[in-house]
């Protein structure tokens, strides 16, 4: 329990993290949100930042926010708008950068219990740039990759997190920002780096873990190919098959002997890749050309994630356009699926994570399948 009985939460918002998602651009530092805009890109932390306030449940509360965009505009149309707010730093127009987030960052050190922000690995990035181990920090996920444990697994768990920090019931530890090279991402190469720890208050259903990399031993790889030799056997030559992101996915374009993009979504029709890096719009046409559509997914390694964390392409309205659940195939290495407990979604839209949610048959090899439990 806080000394002070009020907790004095800490808040900011990264207004442009996610816009890179549905449009296919894989994160928004730099330019990217230009492009972003220019394609069409929606933003999505704004949603995400008011799911979280509203589903707070604190009687005792100050909020010590961030000015306009990145946070008190938000928190004036919360639910918890009543509650104490005093702005910190200030900011010029609409057009917010990495260096407002440190600067406001800095600013909350000595002044708040607990720093919130809503964003990715990128903003998770700044704020260890302004705040390093000066205070506890917890993530609202809102970017489009997620790889930092230093995220709650969605907005409503960051609520409880938050509750459970003030009621002295969450254990502060040392967790990892880790991010990735953009342009590198974008040329369809993975290269994760850690860049330091942040304190965080833990309660161990509602943290997300680090994403863990692919192995690439000879057993990994055989059993990604005996996955893969399943699924192409079973494909209907009349039936659009979507393909996520990563090596298990990747393995089955091996099979067909197509290029996949290995951190895009792809799309293949009768053996043939009829689509590469798309977005959502492009999935949704392609959806509406061919009529029968599928989706083969891998979960994210070490975290569990099938839809929500790096292939936002296939958002709801995707995910509902192919008939949902029963038109989605999960594979993953044994390996993989054995070191996950659960699988889980976190795609923005409650009703498409609730059809979701309930057992799921994952292949895991060419002739076993398990199920898991989506939550």
């Amino acid at each position: 329990m806080l000394d002070a009985l009020v907790l004095r939460l800490g808040f900011i918002v990264n207004p442009i993290a996610g816009m890179g998602g549905r449009v296919g651009l894989k994160g928004t530092d730099g330019e990217a949100y230009i492009l972003a805009l220019k394609k069409g890109a929606k933003p999505v932390s704004p949603a995400r930042a008011l799911e979280f306030l509203n589903n707070l449940n604190l009687d005792d509360l100050e909020i010590y926010s961030a000015p306009s965009i990145m946070g008190s505009g938000i928190v004036a149309k919360s639910r918890v708008k009543d509650s104490l707010v005093e702005i910190i730093g200030s900011i010029k127009g609409d057009r917010t950068n990495a260096e407002d987030t440190r600067r406001i960052a800095r600013a909350m050190i000595g002044k708040v219990d607990l720093l919130v922000f809503v964003g990715g690995d990128g903003t998770a990035r700044d704020v260890l740039d302004a705040v390093d181990q000066e205070l506890p920090v917890l993530g609202v996920p809102s970017g489009v990759k997620i790889y930092s444990s230093v995220f709650a697994v969605n907005p409503g768990a960051a609520a409880l997190v938050v509750k459970a920090f003030a009621e002295g019931r969450a254990r502060v530890v040392e967790e990892e920002v880790l991010d990735i090279d953009e342009e590198a991402y974008r040329r369809g190469e993975l290269r994760i780096r850690l860049y330091g720890y942040l304190k965080v208050p833990v309660v161990a259903e509602y943290i997300q873990s680090s994403k863990q990399p692919s192995l690439d031993t000879l057993d990994e790889e055989e059993n990604r190919r005996a996955i893969a030799q399943r699924i192409v056997e079973e494909m209907d030559p009349n039936t659009l098959y979507i393909l996520g992101p990563g090596t298990t996915v990747k393995a089955i374009a091996d099979e067909l002997g197509v290029e996949k993009t290995l951190l895009g979504v792809d799309a293949v029709y009768n053996g043939r890749v009829v689509g590469r890096d798309l977005d959502e719009k492009g999935l949704l046409e392609l959806i509406k050309k061919y009529g029968r559509a599928k989706i083969i997914i891998s979960p994210i390694g070490g975290q569990g994630f099938i839809f929500g964390r790096g292939n936002q392409q296939i958002s709801p309205e995707v995910i509902k356009a192919v008939g949902g659940k029963k038109n989605i195939t999960v594979v993953a290495t044994r390996r993989k699926i054995n070191e996950l407990k659960v699988l889980r979604v976190d795609t923005g839209d409650h009703m498409v994570d609730k059809m979701l949610k309930g057992y799921i048959k994952v292949v895991v090899d060419y002739y076993d399948s398990v199920m898991i439990k989506v939550i």
